[in-house]
């Protein structure tokens, strides 16, 4: 719940910064506990710790969503150089982007269409959600681990995504090599530059 919501419960008595304290102070007092209070991009939450995962796993033993290699580096790359073209993930792939990895990634909820570049045949840009941040636990794209600027594959997400998706080398296949779209990746492709598109509602 965001901070700006939780205020209507005190019918706006309790200003931004003393809510925020009492939030953080909360979380502290559920430190030793099964369950933890965590600000993520849409708010707060109590979630299940990471330790308690193979007990509750005996409660519910649903299989977690399958995703490809394929799908998870183009996740990877999204989240750090966002926002990007089809066109700058095969340049950093070196392969063509099969059109179901992208749909994949929209219908999880974690990659949206945010505008075009303009470019020839203006190209949609790509960047991640708040749902994308809420499913990964963080709070920001500031809060992604930090990478050495090798080439962007796996990067961290087979650790941020342990309940979120099984990774296998078997989904979706990239699609034939095809012409790249004429435009380029963006001048300053960090996460300082990245966080911006969070900025727009989703």
């Amino acid at each position: 719940m965001a901070v700006l919501e939780m205020r209507a419960l005190f019918a706006d008595e309790i200003d931004v910064d003393e809510l925020q304290l009492l939030l953080e102070e909360l979380a502290v007092d559920w430190n030793d506990r099964g369950v933890e209070l965590v600000a993520v991009a849409t708010g707060w939450r109590f979630q299940s710790r990471p330790e308690m995962r193979e007990f509750l796993d005996r409660l519910n033993p649903e299989k977690p969503p399958k995703y490809s290699r394929a799908v998870m580096e183009t996740l990877a790359i999204i989240a750090y150089r966002q926002p990007v073209t089809r066109g700058d993930i095969e340049d950093i792939r070196g392969v063509a982007v099969a059109s179901q990895i992208i749909k994949q990634l929209e219908d999880r909820g974690w990659v949206e269409s945010i505008g075009y570049r303009e470019a020839p045949g203006r190209p949609a840009l790509l960047a991640t959600t708040r749902h994308f941040l809420d499913d990964l636990g963080l709070a920001s794209l500031d809060a992604l681990p930090l990478i050495d600027g090798q080439a962007l594959r796996l990067a961290p997400f087979e650790d941020l995504l342990p309940q979120q998706a099984l990774l296998i080398d078997d989904m979706p296949a990239d699609e034939p090599a095809r012409p790249t779209e004429p435009d380029s990746l963006p001048s300053n492709p960090d996460l300082a530059g990245a966080a911006s598109p969070m900025e727009c509602p989703e």
